[in-house]
């Protein structure tokens, strides 16, 4: 049924489109002092907030009680059509994929990650280099746009919850508690992702509240909640590898979840500290869940989940590059993905795309944008160009004279070699010898030289989430809870042929960045090691480190404003 959903995918995305853009212009009118004062956080809460305005345009709306009649209809209407959200084609869509949305905002606020301006290329009104200095202000376009994508998948889902529970007062198939469960469970992991993202949020259960009614909650209520509508949902859920092919592919299993409640507990001194700004955090030892009747602290909670993942069958691939190629399905270590196929779906990849030199991409018949790069940070923490280099640098990043894919060396448009130069990367390389060719670019997910669309519809899936990960998360937890953690770190390293390293909380920072570059996960790392204001290479030590107030993003103003309710995180 879902590659029956997906093959309408286009013509769905369409309709979308065209009601996002009307729902824009509505909303112009709306946000004027003069405006209707219950409306539903604009469209950030989602197209169906605005019931009232789609009736007046029936012919760009199916009417709904002719498309919940049956079981069938209500899974394709009310749980496959979510997953059209969870990839992207269009900025700030998607939870990977797209460009100044979620993955941006986690990654190029870090050390991962640069993009120089190069000339004329990659200012876009400092928009780059304010996400590198945590310059972003309050009325942020991207951050805004985030925000506003993650809420219209909230406010969706919370239309899936009531549209399945008016179709179960008239019928009684058996699906409909495990339909319910994925619908819930997707509506938590939206809201982790804000609640990591934005700290203080409106915690909203219904389509249809007012404006007026909304009511912002502190973060650990937030926390409570996503924890708490997890573990209710897991038992529900199927057993099955959803990054595999097959009736589950793509969606929200028993396994996803489990993944989602580790990094839940591992982040919980953080997510449940109300006060982010004071310096001070709540002890993981002393945060208690609940898990199968039995009370266990944050770090417990975590091995415990990270245990399960390995009960279900996930292990690492012996060969780290096979989660990353080109039809990565069987992969055994990948837990939740986002499906990619150029004739089923749009989603986009983004990445290789924008951060390869333009030669280099007309070289694998592609195009490229010459943008994104490793930094120096990065850099060192691979031992680049030293004895200990790390064996997964050649796999994540191009460096250094580069090739197509018959061997031959890439020349730039003078006949020269192209030869990116690492060391030389810094925020601005304008009018430098190397302004084109600073910087080592992002590899990791093998070539598909039949990709489409500049290169950016490729059969790689996206991979989200996964099992290294987990390994890493439990090692850190048994550190943190003051065990020995060697085991997993070590079975991270032995994979790619690393030498062993010793699990303390510095080593287990730097694998992470070392296992999982380009993932997505950096920014949430460095705040919870309390590292992400430190000074770094083309970024001083930023100004109240002990206050840590851009290790949440602030709410978009436009959205404050229309609620004086919505108090605006603390720093802003």
């Amino acid at each position: 049924m879902m590659k029956q959903y997906m093959k309408n995918k286009s013509r769905f995305l369409q309709k979308e489109e065209q009601l996002s853009k009307i729902a824009e212009l509505f909303s112009k009118k709306i946000l004027s002092p003069s405006g209707v004062p219950g409306f539903l956080l604009i469209a950030c809460l989602g197209l169906f907030s605005c019931s009232k305005f789609l009736e007046e345009n029936p012919k760009d709306k199916l009417p709904e009680d002719d498309v919940y009649n049956t079981i069938s209809e209500v899974y394709l209407n009310a749980v496959a059509s979510l997953y059209t959200y969870v990839g992207g084609y269009s900025d700030s869509q998607g939870l990977q994929g797209t460009g100044r949305g979620v993955y941006d905002l986690n990654t190029f606020t870090s050390d991962e990650a640069i993009i120089p301006t190069r000339g004329g290329d990659w200012y876009d009104g400092g928009f780059w280099q304010g996400l590198y200095l945590h310059d972003w202000g309050i009325e942020n376009d991207a951050i805004q746009a985030t925000w506003e994508y993650l809420y219209k998948v909230v406010m969706l889902s919370n239309k899936s919850l009531e549209r399945i529970d008016k179709f179960a007062e008239t019928h009684s198939a058996t699906e409909l508690p495990a339909y319910r469960a994925e619908v819930r469970a997707m509506r938590a992991m939206y809201y982790y992702y804000l609640m990591d993202l934005f700290g203080r949020i409106p915690l909203v259960q219904s389509s249809s509240v007012a404006m007026k009614d909304v009511v912002q909650s502190e973060r650990k209520t937030v926390f409570d909640f996503v924890v708490k509508e997890l573990q209710e949902a897991a038992p529900l859920l199927s057993d099955a590898h959803s990054n595999q092919s097959g009736p589950y592919y793509g969606r929200i299993t028993r396994p996803v979840v489990t993944f989602l409640l580790a990094k839940l507990a591992l982040n919980s001194e953080v997510y449940t500290d109300n006060d982010w700004t004071d310096g001070q955090r709540p002890d993981g030892k002393n945060i208690k869940f609940t898990v199968n009747g039995s009370e266990l602290n944050a770090w417990e909670t975590v091995i415990y989940y990270c245990d399960q993942l390995k009960t279900m069958g996930y292990k690492l691939e012996p060969e780290y590059e096979t989660n990353f190629s080109i039809f990565n399905e069987p992969s055994v270590e990948n837990v939740f993905t986002i499906p990619m196929n150029k004739t089923l779906y749009t989603n986009q990849m983004q990445y290789l795309f924008r951060s390869r030199h333009y030669n280099h991409a007309k070289a694998y018949g592609l195009s490229g944008e010459n943008g994104p790069s490793a930094t120096i940070e990065a850099l060192e923490a691979f031992g680049y160009e030293t004895a200990e280099q790390d064996p997964r640098f050649d796999i994540c990043y191009f460096a250094g004279i580069v090739h197509d894919l018959k061997g031959n060396i890439i020349k730039l448009d003078n006949g020269t070699v192209l030869e990116y130069l690492p060391w030389k990367v810094s925020l601005d390389i304008t009018d430098t010898p190397y302004e084109q060719t600073a910087g080592a670019r992002m590899k990791k997910y093998e070539v598909d030289p039949t990709a489409t669309k500049d290169g950016k519809l490729m059969e790689n899936d996206i991979v989200l989430f996964r099992y290294a990960d987990a390994l890493l998360m439990k090692s850190e937890a048994k550190v943190r809870n003051g065990a020995n953690g060697d085991e997993e770190l070590n079975g991270v390293r032995s994979r790619v042929n690393a030498s062993p390293r010793t699990a303390t909380l510095e080593n287990i920072l730097a694998e992470r960045q070392l296992e999982l570059a380009w993932e997505g996960w950096r920014r949430q790392d460095l705040v919870r090691f309390g590292k992400f204001t430190r000074a770094y290479s083309s970024r001083p030590q930023l100004p109240d480190e002990a206050s840590g107030y851009t290790t949440v993003f602030p709410i978009p103003e436009k959205i404050r404003v229309m609620n004086e309710r919505l108090k605006q995180n603390p720093g802003y």
